[in-house]
């Protein structure tokens, strides 16, 4: 499963990601169109975000994939500049994101609080 997120509003970290999608999508809030292709990939296996930090310019998407053997993921961002949310990624997911504002952001995992994909878009 693949698909593409970008959310300008404060997105819930579980419950609720694709009613929010939809109620985005209908408030006229842009997503991304799959069709975006991804300028990097990071995966999430071992617990942990490989890299562990990424360097990006405004504009661009990361490919968030779940490689991590059977355990679910749910990557999030929360800043007042930009947020998402994946919703929870089963093993094999993918999901495209793209940042389109410069600044320091930390991806989380709702599941795993030890998680954290450093991003700095330029």
């Amino acid at each position: 499963m693949s698909d593409v997120r970008s959310m300008g509003a404060t997105a819930p970290r579980r419950a609720g990601a694709a009613l929010l999608v939809i109620a985005l999508s209908a408030s006229g809030t842009a997503l991304a169109v799959a069709s975006d292709p991804a300028s990097h990939r990071v995966t999430q296996k071992g617990r942990a975000f490989a890299p562990g930090a990424i360097t990006m310019q405004a504009g661009e998407a990361i490919e968030i994939v779940n490689d991590d053997g059977e355990l679910v993921h749910h990557a999030y961002l929360d800043s007042p500049e930009f947020s998402f949310d994946t919703g929870e990624q089963g093993p094999g997911s993918k999901t495209v994101v793209s940042f389109p504002r410069r600044g320091q952001f930390t991806v989380l995992c709702g599941i795993h609080p030890k998680m954290k994909l450093f991003v700095s878009v330029k």
